[in-house]
């Protein structure tokens, strides 16, 4: 029996040691994981200190946390982006491309599926490939989708009556249930505020069920743009126009109509309207 288990372990040992050997990543992304955890455990201790959050001190020390996890979420990135680049020719990417799916960019996950692949044609792949094609559909250089919805007065608007006017717009996909789409809603507010003057517009399209939810959002939030929806939520006709399948989610389309940007998150929107107008 003890000779019996001996060889059972020896065996696991030399398929652990194999597998690292065929995946040289591994021992990278799991010191990188053991490094979140580290940071998870901080900030669950610091949950048990302060729950509500209320003390200086925690605030600036969930800051610093936040930011350390933030950076080394970039870190392991990279890294996925890396082993796509330099493993094109065998399958070990599969996994790393399933991992970070909801996080590659749409200029990183069409790099990572491109045909001439060796492992293009993983049946593994296959979420990826449907996530691509949706983002396909609102990808930087098409035009802009035609949406006729309502607005909070139930009057019936298309999304051409700003789209395609001259300024660019952003195309704002949320709704009011939606808690990152809420976080995500101050800096909207500021990209308006800073540059409605200079012609920007943003544009609203909730993905709302109930009339009261939406209505309340807006002005719980201060949202002084246009809005529409049609109430049906994910059944919403954005969704299959622009092949949205996660908010919040925007579009920034340029002054022809012409789609140029997608997904613009916090800072990064705040940035490419600096650019666009300068300051």
């Amino acid at each position: 029996m003890k000779k019996i288990i001996t060889l059972v372990l020896l065996a696991v040992t030399m398929t652990a040691q194999a597998q690292t050997h065929l995946d040289p990543y591994q021992p990278l992304m799991d010191a990188i994981d053991k490094q979140g955890e580290d940071i998870l455990s901080q900030y669950r201790a610091l949950q048990e200190k302060d729950p509500k959050g209320e003390l200086p001190e925690s605030k600036a020390k969930a800051k610093i946390l936040s930011d350390r996890l933030d950076s080394l979420g970039e870190v392991q990135l990279n890294l996925v982006r890396e082993i796509i680049r330099d493993n094109k020719d065998n399958e070990l990417p599969v996994k790393y491309i399933k991992d970070a799916l909801y996080q590659l960019s749409y200029e990183d996950l069409k790099a990572a599926l491109a045909p001439r692949t060796a492992y293009y044609n993983s049946p593994e792949l296959a979420e990826a490939k449907t996530l691509l094609a949706n983002y396909e559909k609102r990808a930087p250089g098409k035009q802009f989708h035609e949406l006729t919805m309502k607005d909070l007065s139930d009057n019936d608007v298309t999304l051409s009556q700003w789209v395609g006017k001259g300024n660019y717009v952003l195309v704002d996909f949320w709704a009011s249930w939606c808690g990152p789409c809420r976080r995500e809603m101050p800096y909207v507010i500021k990209a308006y505020e800073l540059y409605h003057g200079k012609g920007f517009e943003v544009v609203g399209v909730s993905f709302d069920q109930k009339k009261d939810a939406w209505v309340n959002a807006i002005q719980q939030m201060g949202m002084k743009w246009p809005q529409m929806s049609d109430l049906k939520g994910w059944k919403c006709a954005a969704s299959d126009l622009y092949g949205i399948n996660s908010i919040p989610s925007n579009v920034l389309v340029d002054p022809t109509g012409k789609i140029v940007a997608m997904d613009l998150r916090g800072q990064k929107l705040l940035n490419t309207l600096k650019d666009i107008y300068g300051e």
